[in-house]
């Protein structure tokens, strides 16, 4: 992905759920990563795709703010540079 400047940052992005194809409009947020979404169309729980670091960057038309201005090797969601598959699975 090419990187942004930070002043051009979308902060808008519409998930599709993987479930219902259900699509919404969401804001991102800009000071943490979204693990995170309940699907307003089936109430599925979405989590991000393993190389991914939200939701947003597995389901959205735009990534979140860190990874569209560092790039796909952003060090967002804690700033040591793991993914969610270097994380713990959560139940």
């Amino acid at each position: 992905m090419k990187k942004t400047d930070p002043q051009n940052v979308e902060l808008t992005s519409v998930l599709t759920c993987p479930e219902c194809g259900h699509v919404e409009t969401e804001t991102m947020p800009t000071d943490a990563c979204q693990y995170f979404y309940d699907c307003k169309g089936c109430g599925a729980v979405l989590r991000p795709l393993a190389g991914d670091c939200c939701v947003f960057c597995s389901y959205g038309t735009v990534p979140c703010p860190p990874v569209q201005i560092d790039g796909k090797n952003a060090s967002c969601c804690g700033g040591n540079g793991t993914t969610k598959s270097d994380q713990a699975e959560i139940p």
